[in-house]
């Protein structure tokens, strides 16, 4: 049975089944901060029962990571118009991410439940945050700073960060992963997901806790390692393209790639047709 792990001072997560995705929740004087909020309604609701076992307040701000499903869809449990009616932040670009790929999305699953783990597809209404973050923004918890971070182009091109200062804590949603491979999933950006790491691992110092979006917390040494992966495969495909490999042949290989070849369909097509389009104006992996 999964429970809250506080891993600083403060600051809680919980990992929730199916996709062990980890929600967090930040203490403040003032209540509770929460980032992510699942997959789907109920799933949220379940949140709000749970984090009842800190003690440490209401839920009184929310924060999505980024727009994919298992992030967002338990947004309409806390936002406008439920009883909770609490603010919701999220990068500036993530209700754009949620029109062109989770409505998508949503309607296929409703048309076909049998391609994800069964849950309410039908009660949920895709719910945009309310506070949409474009610039480095702090909420004030009640005697305790928060830091929203948005980031470039990578997992998405609307991933945003929560910096929790005071406890040297990084929630970095599925920028990093720890449970397994690096997700290129719905609007990935391969080629410029390392340089935007590389700058984010600038700001993260040794000793600080990371949290990914999926797996146990890290250290600044894994997202390092995990960057050194992202370059090695934003290369590959820059020179699988170059040699006019087709994504089919690309996917084809079985060596030299840093995550298993099957999961990288979607990180082959948007990279190929990101080189199409502009050529060599990518910025190299790494930031280099």
């Amino acid at each position: 049975m999964t429970t809250w792990r506080e891993v600083a001072e403060g600051v809680y997560l919980r990992a929730y089944q199916p996709l062990d995705v980890t929600t967090c929740a930040v203490a403040g004087a003032d209540g509770l901060l929460l980032v992510d909020t699942r997959a789907s309604p109920s799933e949220a609701a379940e949140i709000e029962a749970d984090i009842a076992e800190l003690g440490r307040g209401p839920v009184r701000w929310v924060v999505n990571t980024h727009a994919h499903f298992d992030h967002t869809f338990g947004n309409q449990h806390f936002g406008p118009g439920s009883a909770l009616d609490l603010p919701i932040y999220g990068h500036h670009l993530l209700p754009l991410h949620l029109d062109d790929h989770e409505r998508p999305r949503l309607a296929a699953w409703r048309a076909d439940p049998s391609n994800e783990p069964p849950r309410d597809w039908g009660q949920v209404e895709i719910t945009p945050p309310t506070d949409l973050v474009a610039a480095r923004r702090s909420i004030d918890l009640g005697g305790r700073s928060v830091d929203l971070l948005p980031l470039g182009r990578g997992h998405t091109d609307n991933d945003l960060v929560v910096h929790v200062p005071d406890a040297r804590v990084w929630i970095l949603g599925d920028v990093v992963e720890a449970s397994g491979p690096p997700m290129y999933g719905s609007g990935c950006f391969p080629l410029d997901w390392p340089a935007t790491v590389a700058g984010l691992v600038e700001q993260i110092d040794p000793g600080d806790v990371v949290i990914p979006g999926h797996g146990d917390p890290v250290d600044r040494e894994f997202v390092v390692g995990q960057l050194a992966d992202l370059a090695t495969l934003a290369d590959r495909l820059r020179a699988l393209h170059a040699a006019g490999t087709t994504v089919e042949e690309a996917l084809g290989t079985q060596d030299g790639w840093p995550f298993p070849v099957e999961g990288l369909r979607l990180a082959v097509t948007r990279a190929f047709r990101q080189l199409d389009e502009i050529g060599c104006e990518v910025p190299a992996a790494g930031g280099r």
